[in-house]
């Protein structure tokens, strides 16, 4: 079956209304071998052509009728095996996967450090030696209790700092620091405790960025239960001067073992 044929059954086929007669005519015409001018005159035709033609064009109609079903109803052919390459198909568009929450951290690392706890830290190490520390006090410890503050008679530019400790047990061995910081031309003045002063060894010195008072209990010697004080006095520059960052810290040793309290001085009243 040609392209022209092809392409005129399509036709015919859209059309849905065939022309017999047409077909008819161009067959006699194809048998006869001659154009139409010559046709005979009478309108009588021998049989055997007649029955002929008319076999034919059945036979062209029902052929031509299976073909352009074939060809209006048929599914495209699949691509054979003879080397033609098939044509590609669109690509699909990429998987994209889900959104999902990514699951919270599990609570087996380290937990942040509960602040609601009354425990103060341990005061820090400084060139080996235990300093007070201003900023974490811890005031009790057992039957040592303490207390920082800055004695009344201060003015703008002296000052008294002094540490109260109260004992409900001897204590036998006793070390009471006082840390000054050095806020401008701070200079000591003197020192005092309520306790007597043959029972301890004082040293003032300056250490890193402050003015340190240390008073350190001779052995053999003993201070008994009760409230004692002990005083830095010093000199500082013009004006009023700020105690925050001033502190102390006491070691001590009672019968059931160490005791160490610290804290920081409390402005005068």
């Amino acid at each position: 079956m040609n392209e022209e044929l092809s392409a005129r059954l399509r036709t015919a086929a859209e059309a849905h209304q065939p022309d017999r007669a047409r077909i008819l005519a161009r067959l006699e015409r194809g048998m006869s071998g001659a154009p139409d001018r010559h046709r005979e005159s009478s309108g009588a035709r021998p049989w055997p052509r007649v029955a002929l033609a008319s076999l034919a064009a059945a036979g062209i109609l029902a052929g031509g009728g299976f073909a352009v079903a074939a060809i209006v109803q048929s599914p495209p052919a699949r691509p054979d095996n003879s080397g033609t390459p098939a044509a590609p198909s669109a690509p699909s568009a990429p998987w994209t996967p889900p959104h999902t929450t990514p699951p919270a951290p599990t609570t087996g690392g380290p937990s942040a450090p509960d602040r609601s706890s009354s425990t103060s830290p341990s005061p820090e190490v400084s060139g080996g030696t235990v300093s007070a520390r201003p900023d974490s006090a811890h005031v009790q410890d057992g039957p040592l209790w303490s207390a920082g503050s800055l004695d009344a008679s201060s003015n703008t530019y002296w000052a008294q700092s002094d540490i109260t400790l109260k004992t409900t047990q001897p204590l036998t061995a006793l070390t009471v620091e006082l840390r000054i910081t050095q806020t401008g031309a701070v200079q000591s003045t003197g020192h005092w405790r309520t306790l007597p002063a043959d029972d301890f060894t004082v040293t003032v010195q300056p250490e890193g960025a402050a003015v340190v008072y240390r008073w350190t209990l001779k052995p053999g010697r003993t201070v008994p239960a009760g409230q004692h004080v002990f005083a830095g006095q010093y000199n500082h520059a013009a004006g009023r001067r700020e105690a925050k960052h001033d502190g102390y810290r006491v070691d001590a040793t009672g019968p059931r073992g160490a005791l160490s309290v610290w804290g920081g001085f409390t402005p005068a009243r």
